[in-house]
C-alpha cells in the first residue's frame, strides 16, 4: 500500500509540473542548461543535433544525442516536453508520468531484489565469518597448545642446563674450597713451625740473658758479701780497739 501512494504521489508530482515543462524543440541553450545532469556543453549538443536533425518527435530521440543517456533521461523526463500545444502538453505528461511511474514502479522492485540479495549475501558472509572464527579459533588453541608445549620443553631443558651449570659450579667450589684450606694448613704449620722456632730462639735468649743476670747477681752478692765482711771486720777491729782502750783507762784508774 505504502509503494502504491509513493507512486501516485510521485505520479501526481509529474502533472503538477507538467505545465513547467521545457519544450526541448524550442528552448533555448540557457534554458536546456538549466536541466539537471545537462551543463553548458550538453545543452549546446541538443541545439546542434535539432539544427542538424530536426526537431525531436520523442523525448526518448534525446538520448541520440551524444553524452545523453538513460541516467541523463531518468533525471530529466518529467521537465521536458516535445509536444507544441496545450493538449499536446498534457498527453506528453501523461505519457512521461507513466513512463516515470513504471521505472518508479521498477526501481521499487529492483531494490526490494537487491535488499533480498543483500540480506542473503550477509547471511551467508555472516554464517562464512562463524566458521572462520570458528576455524580460527580451533587453529589459535592448537597453537597455543603447541606453544604451551614447547615452552614446557625449553623451560625443563633450562632448568637441566641450570642444574647442571649450578653442580660444576658446586664441584668447583668445594675444589676451591678444599685448595684454600689444604693452602691454610699448611701456612698454619709454617706458622706454628716459625712460631716455635721463635719462641725457642725466645727462650734460649731469655735463658741466656737469665743466665747473665743470675752471673752478675752472684757476683754482685758475693762483692756485697765480701764488703760486708770487711765492713764486719773493721767494725770488729774498731770494737776491739775500743775495748782494749777501755780496759787500758780502767787499769790506769786502779
Amino acid at each position: 500500500m505504502k509503494k502504491l501512494l509513493l507512486i501516485l504521489g510521485m505520479w501526481l508530482a509529474m502533472m503538477g509540473v507538467a505545465l513547467a515543462q521545457i519544450n526541448i524543440n524550442t528552448a533555448t541553450k540557457e534554458q536546456l542548461d538549466g536541466l539537471k545532469g545537462i551543463g553548458p556543453a550538453k545543452a549546446q549538443a541538443i541545439v546542434d543535433y535539432r539544427t542538424k536533425n530536426g526537431p525531436f518527435k520523442t523525448v526518448d530521440d534525446l538520448e541520440k544525442v551524444n553524452g545523453i543517456g538513460p541516467a541523463t533521461m531518468k533525471d530529466i523526463r518529467g521537465d521536458i516536453t516535445v509536444a507544441a500545444g496545450k493538449g499536446a502538453d498534457k498527453a506528453d505528461a501523461k505519457k512521461d508520468a507513466k513512463a516515470e511511474k513504471a521505472d518508479a514502479k521498477k526501481d521499487v522492485k529492483g531494490d526490494k531484489a537487491d535488499a533480498k540479495k543483500d540480506a542473503k549475501a550477509d547471511k551467508s558472509d555472516a554464517k562464512k565469518d562463524v566458521k572462520a572464527d570458528k576455524s580460527d579459533a580451533k587453529k589459535d588453541v592448537k597453537a597455543d597448545k603447541a606453544d604451551a608445549k614447547k615452552d614446557a620443553k625449553a623451560d625443563k631443558a633450562d632448568a637441566k642446563k641450570d642444574a647442571k651449570a649450578d653442580k660444576a659450579d658446586a664441584k668447583k667450589d668445594a675444589k676451591a674450597d678444599k685448595s684454600d684450606a689444604k693452602k691454610d694448613a699448611k701456612g698454619d704449620k709454617a706458622d706454628a713451625k716459625k712460631d716455635a722456632k721463635g719462641d725457642k730462639a725466645d727462650a734460649k735468649k731469655d735463658a741466656k740473658a737469665d743466665k747473665a743476670d743470675a752471673k752478675k747477681d752472684a757476683k754482685g752478692d758475693k762483692a756485697d758479701a765480701k764488703k760486708d765482711a770487711k765492713g764486719d771486720k773493721a767494725d770488729a777491729k774498731k770494737d776491739a780497739k775500743a775495748d782494749d782502750k777501755k780496759d787500758d783507762a780502767k787499769a790506769d784508774k786502779k
